[in-house]
């Protein structure tokens, strides 16, 4: 019984790290217009942002992207350098209009308040030591 319940937990652990996408690379065409990049996150530095931004990812991201950025299957892994490099502006317009291609699809539906919210929970999300993802 001990055996059994020590098997399905290591088949568990090992479908949830292959589910996550380290080796995620952004779409070389899908970038930001130069006016949306340079647009400033008018909450960044602000904590109240952080846990709003938190709870809309977990209700709107984290299926695909996984509760703690590494991305599930094919979605981003927004821990990894490429996507953190991003700018505010960038994160922001992506995450407005998607791109429906790689299968994001576009939050222009939230306000622009919960999605400046969402940008600033991103970029809480750090890679581990490695470099590979959590």
């Amino acid at each position: 019984m001990k055996l059994a319940l020590i098997l399905a937990g290591a088949t568990l652990l090992a479908g949830i790290v292959v589910a996550q996408n380290t080796q995620y690379k952004p779409d070389p065409k899908w970038v930001a217009p130069a006016d949306a990049a340079a647009k400033k996150n008018p909450l960044a530095g602000n904590a109240d942002a952080l846990g709003g931004g938190k709870k809309l990812f977990l209700r709107h991201c984290a299926e695909c992207h996984n509760g703690d950025g590494t991305g599930l299957q094919d979605a981003a892994n927004l821990t990894l350098p490429d996507v953190q490099k991003q700018s505010d502006g960038s994160i922001f317009w992506k995450v407005t209009n998607g791109n429906m291609k790689v299968g994001m699809p576009p939050f222009a539906r939230l306000s622009e308040t919960e999605r400046w919210q969402i940008v600033s929970f991103v970029r809480t999300l750090k890679a581990d030591s490695s470099g590979t993802g959590k």
